[in-house]
């Protein structure tokens, strides 16, 4: 059983399942739900990445219509993919392969930037402990940045560009909220048109917006919502935080 109790069968049934799912994303008037869902069963089922990965590669090798909806929805959940699990070696190779090719022979399209995204993410992804939720997963798509709402004590708010790597250490590195205060990641967020911030942006940013450039305490992330209120470990990612918020 998987997260939420989900049962599944075999790794080869669920294998199949997972390429009939792939078919159907061509056509699917709102991909989120469906992509989330390979998603999830490739967190339930590790043994069924790598099979992801290569079926994602020969659906984006020489298709049909190059760039049309149904290539880019592919390309998508390929995005999703690199932003959550890490290959196995040979198939990292493989997959490295394909995104060199495409872009070799597809500059400056929609393929080629895609693939260009997936590269960079696959040099930062170390594994998730939730898949991306509905929201991450449309700004995925856009290969945007996400904007998480950082809560603080009073009625100070920020709102900072993350990405699907950001940790809670790279956004709290070096603030200074005052004594005892410590801001908390929540709803809503969106996307962000702007790259994301680097964790040093990120801090001198939210330092310079509560106007504690000069306070020498630090400063910790608290997930608050209705069912839990806790500290958010410093190699937590954001992105799994606002997952659970869904």
């Amino acid at each position: 059983a998987g997260a939420g109790g989900r049962r599944y069968a075999p790794l080869r049934d669920e294998a199949v399942k997972l390429f009939h799912s792939l078919q159907q994303l061509e056509a699917e008037r709102e991909p989120a739900p469906l992509m989330q869902g390979v998603l999830q069963t490739c967190l339930d089922l590790p043994p069924l990445v790598d099979e992801v990965y290569c079926q994602l590669v020969k659906q984006t090798t020489e298709p049909p219509a190059p760039g049309a909806q149904g290539d880019l929805r592919y390309w998508q959940l390929l995005t999703c993919m690199s932003c959550t699990f890490v290959p196995s070696a040979p198939v990292l190779r493989f997959l490295r392969a394909h995104l060199d090719r495409t872009e070799s022979r597809c500059p400056s399209s929609e393929m080629a930037k895609y693939a260009g995204f997936i590269r960079a993410a696959l040099g930062k992804t170390r594994g998730r402990q939730c898949v991306p939720s509905l929201e991450e997963i449309v700004v995925l798509a856009r290969r945007q940045d996400m904007v998480c709402t950082v809560h603080c004590p009073g009625a100070a708010a920020c709102r900072v560009a993350i990405s699907s790597h950001t940790t809670a250490a790279e956004v709290s590195a070096g603030l200074a909220p005052a004594r005892g205060a410590a801001p908390s990641a929540a709803a809503p967020w969106g996307a962000a048109q702007s790259p994301s911030l680097s964790p040093g942006q990120v801090a001198r940013e939210l330092v310079s917006r509560l106007g504690l450039s000069q306070s020498p305490n630090l400063f910790a992330l608290y997930e608050q919502s209705r069912l839990r209120e806790q500290p958010v470990g410093s190699a937590t990612l954001l992105a799994d935080v606002l997952t659970r918020f869904e």
